[in-house]
């Protein structure tokens, strides 16, 4: 039996599994492009994503002063995900250290989800083109759990999806992994462990407030055996 302190681990998509960047950088320069704006690089793209694709364009035009009027933005935001769609898989890859670490927390029986801001439609698309579909019990992505009474969806920063996916993982000890401060708010709403991952795309981890700082995946399990609540 294993002396792995959770027993389960919710994990996020971009920024802390795989490195997306760059398919999410073509289409929502697909998007700027339809609506007449500059295109912006991969690198400036990075410091957008964390909150789903629609507030991750509607970063990118405002940050050019653009409109952000239902009438403009809503069909640049579907041009988005009709171009995403086809291309979410051309460059995305896990980041080094994931396959060896999923293993490892495989080999110890931690059950593993996915929670990530990304459609569900999405993420399952890209994990299973990555051959990872199969090593999480669960996946949570931003529209899985509908919408709350203000018409919003019910995911990160509010605790509801990984509560889900608590109760999918079949209960705790739980603790999650992300790279932006809707990762940490989410964890700490629902009251679980969190880890940044340093390396991702979104805020500077020290400031997010996270249990516990990753520079690589492959830190991931010493990182979680130090949060490890007290037993």
């Amino acid at each position: 039996m294993s002396d792995f302190p959770f027993a389960a681990i919710g994990l996020d998509l971009d920024g802390t599994l795989l490195d997306t960047k760059a398919d999410l950088a073509a289409a929502v320069n697909h998007a700027l492009a339809e609506g007449g704006y500059e295109q912006v690089p991969a690198e400036q793209v990075e410091g957008l994503i964390g909150g789903g694709a629609k507030v991750m364009l509607a970063r990118a035009i405002e940050a050019q002063g653009g409109s952000l009027e239902d009438a403009d933005f809503r069909p640049l935001y579907k041009s988005l995900l009709r171009y995403y769609s086809d291309h979410n898989a051309v460059y995305t890859q896990p980041f080094p250290g994931v396959i060896e670490t999923l293993d490892e927390l495989a080999a110890m029986d931690v059950t593993l989800a996915v929670v990530t801001n990304k459609f569900e439609s999405f993420a399952a698309e890209i994990l299973a083109a990555l051959g990872l579909r199969d090593r999480f019990v669960t996946l949570i992505g931003g529209d899985s759990l509908g919408k709350d009474a203000e018409g919003n969806f019910r995911a990160k920063p509010a605790a509801d999806p990984i509560l889900a996916a608590i109760e999918r993982c079949g209960g705790g000890p739980f603790a999650f992994v992300g790279d932006s401060s809707y990762d940490v708010m989410a964890a700490r709403a629902a009251k679980v462990p969190v880890v940044a991952a340093g390396y991702g795309y979104c805020e500077k981890p020290k400031d997010l407030g996270a249990d516990a700082v990753i520079d690589r995946f492959a830190d991931l399990v010493p990182a979680l055996r130090r949060i490890a609540p007290a037993s």
